[in-house]
């Protein structure tokens, strides 16, 4: 029986990193060397993956058939504990040689198509955890039923999210179409219903404080930049001095989320703070660099400013860099910014992402009157 382990996000050479600690077990620490590019900290005495969004869901998938349960705190970036269950669940095996090369194709072909390494990585390891599943049966004659029953046996017993549950049926109906050449009939096959939450939004009262708790003019350029273009983190970090139009107030956001160049409007305000921001720094390629000043702004670090920023204005909520985005685009709303432009502005490729703002904005909610009032 696995016993304790311990979980934490932790800045490992300048990169975010997910470290898994082990209370002398053998069998635990084994099992990490299944994760993808797993590697090992001589500093740290353990092993460590890359820091992704669902890097939850990997570890659960990994762990859980060895009757271990995870519990995740209110901050699951900051630390997790994994507690032994009653029951011991089977044990998936190894990839069989047939497997190995068919995920190594499956891995050529993502790559022929350019996908990003996050989404191959992904993929990958949903493919592997099926594979392994299944480890006693030829690929050419798995079917629907068998991803059903993976589905079921499997990923719900192990109580796992549905959102990776759709990553490996997106895994492997890919990987039957473009590997085996053998369609599976997505009719037949069950997806999770997808959980429809609000975004987050903060008031332009709690931006204005967070935004003037920064005494760093780079800081406050980073975070003010964000809000002000309804940016994503990964798009701030990847401009480049020249993205920056100054004569047509325009930021140019290239090959964001699914390979797209847009265009976002620059405040007059913002530009005069991105040019305090020069004078100071005098960046050369990206426009916010890292340390070595050949490289990008660090994420991590991006997010603790952030951090620090939410603490000093004594805002209890637990604020992420996506928030900004999220207020930007519901204060555009409440404007009187049209849809359409505010769709084009977040580089959303459906009318109905955007949509979901109409949820959030309080401006015809408050002109809704209680019947309560009017007892």
């Amino acid at each position: 029986m696995i016993k304790e382990i311990v979980i934490e996000h932790l800045i490992h050479k300048q990169e975010p990193r997910i470290f898994l600690r082990f209370i002398a077990d053998n069998e635990a620490s084994g099992l990490a060397r299944n994760f993808l590019h797993a590697r090992w900290s001589a500093s740290q005495c353990a092993w460590h993956i890359s820091y992704t969004p669902d890097y939850f869901e990997k570890i659960s998938a990994i762990y859980y058939p060895y009757g271990v349960r995870l519990f995740q705190k209110n901050n699951p970036i900051e630390f997790l504990k994994i507690q032994p269950q009653d029951v011991h669940q089977p044990e998936l095996k190894e990839l069989t040689p047939e497997a190995t090369e068919k995920t190594k194709g499956f891995v050529l072909w993502l790559k022929s198509r350019r996908y990003s390494q996050n989404t191959i990585a992904t993929y990958t390891d949903a493919l592997r955890t099926f594979f392994k599943y299944y480890h006693n049966k030829p690929i050419s004659d798995i079917s629907n039923d068998d991803l059903i029953a993976f589905n079921n046996n499997y990923i719900l017993a192990h109580k796992l999210s549905a959102s990776y549950q759709n990553q490996v049926v997106n895994a492997v109906k890919l990987f039957f179409r473009t590997v085996e050449l053998k369609i599976m009939q997505p009719e037949l096959i069950h997806r999770p219903k997808t959980i429809k939450l609000l975004p987050n939004v903060l008031s332009k009262e709690e931006i204005k404080l967070i935004l003037n708790a920064l005494g760093n003019v780079k800081h406050k350029a980073m975070l003010s930049l964000i809000y002000s273009c309804g940016l994503r983190r990964s798009e701030l970090l990847s401009l480049k001095l020249t993205d920056i139009d100054s004569r047509r107030l325009l930021v140019i956001v290239r090959q964001s989320k699914g390979r797209k160049d847009r265009v976002a409007p620059l405040s007059e305000k913002i530009l005069d703070l991105l040019r305090d921001y020069y004078k100071v720094y005098k960046p050369k390629l990206w426009l916010f660099e890292g340390q070595d000043k050949q490289s990008q702004y660090d994420e991590s670090s991006l997010a603790n400013v952030l951090k620090q920023a939410v603490e000093k204005s004594k805002i209890n909520k637990p604020v992420t860099l996506h928030w900004l985005r999220h207020s930007y685009a519901t204060h555009l709303l409440e404007n009187g910014t049209d849809l359409r432009y505010i769709q084009e502005i977040l580089g959303h490729s459906r009318s109905s992402t955007t949509e979901i703002y109409t949820h959030v904005s309080d401006l015809s909610i408050r002109k809704v009157v209680s019947p309560f009032d009017n007892l």
